[in-house]
């Protein structure tokens, strides 16, 4: 036998009520965890940031994030890897360059 209406509409009210509150927790938590790590965060942004990377250090980065991006975007495609060789070669070639260069650059 079914629900009558205006207990289904209960019950979704109760779960989304739960849902918020779990939400607003957590938000919480995060604001409280960022506000305790927001002294250490100075020195963490000045150790990693000052040096800069190099085009050696960035083309090595680029290598292997463009290999595993292409990877993942081979395999979730569902052909696998063979069946998409003609558009992943350029693509990791043309991925590999910028991802080289904005690495370079910003970092």
């Amino acid at each position: 036998m079914r629900a009558p209406l205006g207990e289904t509409d209960n019950k979704d009210k109760k779960e989304s009520r739960r849902i918020a509150a779990v939400l607003v927790s957590l938000l919480i938590v995060l604001a409280v965890g960022v506000l305790l790590l927001l002294p250490s965060l100075s020195d963490i942004v000045a150790t990693q940031l000052a040096p800069g990377v190099g085009l050696r250090t960035a083309a090595i980065i680029a290598f292997f994030v463009s290999v595993v991006l292409m990877i993942v975007f081979t395999l979730s495609s569902g052909d696998g890897l063979i069946g998409e060789v003609q558009f992943v070669m350029p693509g990791f070639l043309l991925f590999f360059l910028i991802l080289w260069l904005m690495i370079a650059w910003i970092f």
